[in-house]
Parts: structure tokens; C-alpha cells; sequence
């Protein structure tokens, strides 16, 4: 007998937590679901079930700035497929969640129905985004360059950088991730040397960018 889905729902808002919910449980095999309220209960959520079948994420979540969650987690969790769940549905973001590893969009808008096809499809292994949603170019070349940039960046400078972004210090992720403070100064001189930039500010608002037009989730 085949074990059931583990999904892990991160979303700050306890009423869509809900309607994420009531989508799962309307599917075959009734998956086992997992919630997490911030973004570091979604990373021990995924660190506490290694082999969930996939993560729902909110961009707007409490302890991270918009895409450098899904940065961090694509990094950390390179197993678990990561599905961005978002009332800002703009082409923009959609093609920059894609870009940076999301294995599909949903809006907050969409019905219980599309929400419910939507992980369905990422579950066989396909890539879902919204209707009527066509994914061209970066119409940004800046933003496209950026990109590109952070995605020469290894599993661990990514995770690396996400912390960055959240105010760590290198003696704090060097603690966070098991490493000497010597490792982080490498991994953060790399980061500097790859997205072009002199400092560690520079970074971090480099990476700011990227989400510069969305809205609150």
C-alpha cells in the first residue's frame, strides 16, 4: 500500500492555511498535511520531513523578504518541490518565482478547483501556472542579469545569502549551519565576486530587487 502525500502549507494567514486545507483533503489518497505560520517553521517543517512531497509557500511570510524564501529553501531542500502560493500574481513575479526554481504558481485568487489541479499537476511532475499566464522573457535586463548571477551560486552560498538578507552576521550562519566563520567569509566573498557587487549591503539590496514589485501576499 502506497504511503500517503506529506504537504507542507506555510502561509502567516490562518483562514488561507484553511482553504489550502479544504483543496487537500478534496484529493485522492487524503495527504497528510503539515502547517507552518513563518518561515522558520517551514524550514524545521521540511527539515522534519525529509521526504515530503511538496511545500505550498507564501512569499509574504514573517522572517523573509519575498523570492529569497524560495532562494533559501530551493537551496536547502533541493528534493522538495516548492509551489508559490501568492496574491501577487503579476507576469513578473510569476517568471522570477519560475526562474528561481518554484515548481509552479498559484494565485490567491483562484478557486478551491484550480488550487486542487494546480498541485496535481506539480505532483506528476509538471511545472503549473495560472491560466491564461504566458511566460516570456524578463522584460527587466537588470533583474534578468541578477538572476542569471544568483543562479551560478552553490546550494550552500544561497543559503548563505538568504541569511544575509535576513540581518545574520557570519559568526551567526556560520553557528546556523554547523561551519567556521573562516567558511562563511569565503562563501560570502564568492557571493560578492559572483553578483558583482563590493559588500554585503550591496548584496542583500541586489537581492531585494527581485521582489521590488511585489505586492503584500
Amino acid at each position: 500500500m502506497a504511503s500517503a502525500l506529506t504537504i507542507i502549507i506555510a502561509d502567516d494567514h490562518p483562514l488561507f492555511r484553511g482553504a489550502l486545507k479544504q483543496a487537500l483533503t478534496g484529493m485522492a489518497g487524503n495527504p497528510d498535511i503539515v502547517e507552518a505560520g513563518d518561515f522558520e517553521a517551514a524550514r524545521k517543517a521540511a527539515a522534519g520531513h525529509p521526504n515530503a512531497d511538496l511545500m505550498l509557500l507564501d512569499l509574504a511570510m514573517p522572517g523573509v523578504s519575498g523570492l529569497s524564501g524560495l532562494i533559501s529553501l530551493r537551496a536547502e531542500f533541493q528534493s522538495l518541490p516548492v509551489v508559490i502560493v501568492s496574491a501577487s500574481d503579476d507576469p513578473a513575479t510569476i517568471r522570477r518565482a519560475l526562474d528561481l526554481g518554484a515548481s509552479g504558481f498559484i494565485s490567491k485568487s483562484a478557486s478551491i478547483e484550480d488550487i486542487r489541479e494546480g498541485i496535481g499537476s506539480v505532483l506528476e511532475g509538471n511545472i503549473y501556472t495560472p491560466g491564461g499566464y504566458v511566460r516570456g522573457p524578463e522584460q527587466d535586463s537588470e533583474v534578468a542579469d541578477l538572476i542569471a548571477r544568483l543562479r551560478t551560486l552553490t546550494p550552500q552560498q544561497s543559503r548563505v545569502l538568504a541569511m544575509l538578507a535576513e540581518g545574520l552576521l557570519n559568526k551567526q550562519i556560520a553557528y546556523e549551519l554547523g561551519v567556521s566563520e573562516a567558511t562563511i567569509k569565503a562563501h560570502v566573498s564568492a557571493i560578492l565576486l559572483k553578483l558583482n557587487v563590493d559588500s554585503r549591503t550591496q548584496a542583500v539590496i541586489q537581492l531585494g530587487k527581485i521582489g521590488s514589485a511585489q505586492a503584500a501576499a
